[in-house]
């Protein structure tokens, strides 16, 4: 298994919406092409898997984010096929007037209302069978614009959906 590191930025607009930063991966990679939190392996310079996600989106976005915004530590997912155990961050940030995008990493920040996940069309299923998949699976997803944020992803996000509308944390 590789450690790795993931931060989910979450940030409330001058009108008060709650929003999520994710971004769209380059294509290549084992992840290329798809949506998800800003983040990366574990690295030895790294002391705890936080650090890994505040040097992670430090890299990829120029955020900078203190310690005392980050809101949770949430469960650890495992990648089902390509090996990761990620370990997610929730935290509160303040929008850059610039982002800062690391061009070899990242083909574009992905700014989602939380209110367009949860809305009608937000949610959905397909049956879809991937390349590294005996069979094909029913899939939940997360309807981003053109894109789907499916797998890891989703797992992480869809179990704190309904915390962020409750108001658990004070973002």
């Amino acid at each position: 298994m590789i450690d790795s590191a993931v931060l989910i930025p979450v940030y409330r607009s001058q009108i008060g919406e709650l929003h999520i930063v994710m971004i769209l991966r380059n294509a290549g990679g084992v992840h290329g092409g798809q949506i998800g939190f800003p983040g990366g392996k574990f690295d030895p310079q790294d002391d705890t898997m936080l650090d890994t996600a505040l040097r992670e989106v430090h890299e990829e976005l120029g955020l900078i984010v203190p310690r005392q915004d980050i809101l949770a530590e949430l469960p650890m997912e495992q990648t089902r096929t390509t090996g990761y155990r990620v370990f997610p961050y929730l935290a509160r940030i303040t929008v850059p007037e610039r982002w800062q995008i690391a061009e070899r990493e990242v083909a574009a920040i992905v700014d989602v209302r939380l209110n367009d996940l949860i809305g009608p069309g937000g949610h959905d299923k397909m049956i879809d069978r991937f390349p590294t998949w005996q069979k094909a699976e029913q899939v939940s997803f997360y309807r981003i614009g053109e894109h789907r944020l499916w797998g890891l992803s989703y797992r992480i996000l869809h179990p704190i959906i309904p915390r962020l509308v409750s108001g658990d944390w004070n973002v």
